[in-house]
């Protein structure tokens, strides 16, 4: 048996936070990845924000950065004229692209070097449960199977959390209208712009959009997300993209060297993410903006929360599960009015049609926006799509 002061089941980037900052608050902490290599295989656009990077004390590094951009652009479905956001408006949805598995790697040292434990192709097998508090778990590691104890537990494997499952943290099964089906090619030989991405909304991406995140010279990740109660079967994401692309002679004329298909839950934040001795961050606790489909900020802001919770836990010795709704309460605080927000304008606008997104699109990038907020935009729709305004007014 081995004995921890927090266990962190999964080493993606919240997971690797929660290892961090719970070393970093001189914690015994062991971080366990099921697969062999942390960040592989890649499945995600690869696009960051940075305004967070300060807090979470995380420096730019040109080994994971491929291209930081000036901005994002927004085109309707007629593609005409699109909306522009730079750093001054569009703010924390400015940054960087990345290199998505040496990002994982990068935030899986800085674990390691504040004194967390590492064990990669060691997976969780089972939880152990003592008088209704999470204790530990059964990992598979080397070859052998160990009971690895932990004070506290911090679930960090992905919005189906077979952890969390395990432990007895039901999971509400999400409506088909809360996940997204994505699949993206890396492209090189193609003509991005490398100061900005661009995101394509209508018809093209049914209840979603098709990206283009630039990799440096001619190259960049094309991209496409949708709901999938608007796919009918297993090769309609990919036609919707491959039929943008031929469209598209900057990018008909690329050649793909890389093919990524996964799933992202774009819903609430989950009600109920804790159990005595047991916390959840990022994707697990459903903290993927249900607008934009990121997730990599959230999950380390996440991440740091729960390792302050399970300090205070540990110091306290009070594993209740009053204590670890203290941690619930911080993630809420700091994302659940968002997350709401952006839900029910997702919901909304999963239903405008290529005329009315036309609209909307061409009013805003007309109009000088102060700053993004759904405020603004309708009062830009106001301006030169008046009769829209009702159509619009619940995104508020």
């Amino acid at each position: 048996m081995l004995q921890y002061d927090v266990l962190v089941v999964g080493a993606g980037p919240a997971g690797s936070s929660a290892a961090r900052f719970a070393a970093r608050n001189g914690l015994k902490t062991l971080l366990i990845e099921k697969r062999p290599d942390i960040g592989s295989p890649v499945r995600c656009g690869e696009g960051i924000s940075k305004a967070w990077m300060p807090e979470m004390d995380i420096k730019p590094d040109p080994r994971w950065i491929s291209d930081e951009v000036k901005g994002a652009r927004i085109y309707g479905p007629s593609e005409h004229r699109p909306i522009t956001l730079t750093a001054d408006k569009a703010g924390n949805e400015v940054g960087f692209v990345v290199e998505r598995d040496k990002f994982d790697k990068h935030m899986a040292a800085l674990a390691a070097a504040e004194g967390a434990d590492v064990w990669v192709k060691s997976p969780a097998m089972s939880v152990i449960k003592e008088g209704g508090k999470v204790v530990g778990a059964h990992v598979r590691h080397n070859g052998f199977m160990e009971e690895v104890r932990a004070k506290m537990v911090i679930a960090a494997d992905g919005f189906e959390s077979e952890f969390a499952r395990w432990a007895g943290l039901k999971s509400v099964i999400l409506a088909k209208n809360d996940i997204i089906s994505a699949a993206q090619y890396r492209m090189i030989g193609v003509d991005s712009d490398a100061d900005y991405t661009d995101f394509y909304l209508g018809s093209v991406a049914p209840s979603g959009y098709i990206w283009v995140f630039p990799k440096g010279d001619h190259e960049a990740n094309v991209g496409i997300g949708c709901s999938i109660d608007r796919l009918h079967d297993r090769f309609d994401l990919k036609n919707y993209l491959d039929n943008w692309i031929k469209k598209h002679p900057a990018y008909a004329k690329g050649k793909a060297i890389q093919w990524v298909t996964g799933g992202v839950s774009v819903s609430k934040v989950r009600d109920k993410f804790t159990l005595p001795g047991l916390l959840l961050v990022g994707d697990a606790a459903r903290l993927i903006d249900p607008i934009t489909g990121g997730g990599i900020a959230n999950g380390i802001i996440s991440g740091k929360y729960a390792a302050s919770v399970a300090k205070r836990a540990i110091d306290g010795e009070d594993y209740s599960q009053e204590m670890m709704t203290e941690y619930e309460k911080m993630v809420k605080e700091k994302f659940q009015r968002k997350h709401l927000r952006n839900w029910m304008a997702k919901e909304k606008l999963s239903g405008l049609s290529d005329e009315t997104l036309d609209k909307l699109v061409d009013a805003v990038s007309e109009f000088e926006l102060n700053k993004i907020s759904v405020e603004e935009i309708l009062k830009a729709v106001q301006r030169k799509y008046p009769e829209l305004v009702e159509e619009l007014e619940q995104l508020i």
